[in-house]
């Protein structure tokens, strides 16, 4: 059985925003921990808190750690070592694609934990996403005539961007039409160049972009000022409850890591 206790006092922390959720295991068992990209955004610290809190409550006998690979503290190392020296872990990647941070940053985390730690797969692509992006696209008035584009943060890695194109693909099928992408940075084409090349083919239409990025920050901000007639929330949205797909794929994710080392 897993047992979950928070642990304060071993959270550390940027000084901007709430505390992450950061918890200790006290049993032999695998901790699920999430690992986020991090943030200065206040909003977005508080959409990972929330996501984290939301799978302690879904899972409550789960022990649950978070960490970032950026920005924020506690990093990858950390957040293990707060584990406890005897503890091992499921590192489940709260990112939307397998880009540099998961098969180097993450990946190299792994292999120096000594066996310890198991790496899972990223959040996405997942069809359960494009369902959630299409509950976005309602909220933020999208009509069937728009012109989709998916936004997508962009990597060097073309792991990451393959994925993102399948996301588009997901996209695609659960909206019932055709779906462009554009990238935010380092790939192409750029969501502008996207935009641009919508608005020569069919100026008719409005352009209607669904963001897929976790949470409020940066990026986000970015998509908000591309010039397109409509722009959705993150996945994860300010004053909106924590969507059950991303706590869904989250254990999923854990579960499916789990079960080599159970055979």
């Amino acid at each position: 059985m897993y047992v979950s206790r928070c642990d304060a006092s071993r959270n550390t922390h940027s000084g901007v925003g709430p505390r992450p959720h950061n918890c200790r295991v006290v049993a032999a068992s695998p901790a699920l921990v999430g690992i986020s990209h991090g943030t200065s955004s206040n909003d977005g610290q508080s959409a990972i808190a929330a996501l984290m809190a939301a799978v302690v409550a879904a899972h409550p006998g789960l022990t649950v750690a978070n960490g970032f690979v950026d920005v924020q503290r506690p990093d990858i190392p950390h957040t293990l070592a707060s584990l406890g020296t005897n503890a091992s872990a499921i590192v489940v990647p709260l990112l939307l694609s397998s880009g540099y941070h998961v098969h180097v940053d993450l990946a190299t985390s792994i292999r120096d934990s000594a066996g310890r730690a198991t790496l899972a797969r990223a959040l996405g692509p997942d069809p359960r996403l494009a369902q959630l992006q299409c509950e976005r696209l309602e909220e933020a008035g999208w009509s069937t005539d728009d012109t989709l584009i998916l936004a997508a943060a962009g990597s060097s890695d073309a792991r990451a961007v393959s994925d993102c194109r399948i996301a588009a693909e997901y996209l695609a099928s659960e909206s019932g039409r055709p779906v462009a992408i554009g990238f935010v940075s380092a790939a192409s084409p750029t969501l502008r160049e996207a935009i641009a090349s919508a608005q020569a083919a069919r100026p008719e239409r409005r352009i209607t972009v669904s963001s897929y990025l976790l949470a409020p920050g940066y990026f986000q901000s970015i998509v908000e000022n591309c010039g397109a007639d409509v722009v959705t929330d993150p996945l994860l949205a300010v004053r909106r409850p924590t969507p059950h797909q991303l706590v869904d794929i989250i254990f999923d994710r854990y579960r499916a890591a789990l079960l080599p080392r159970s055979a």
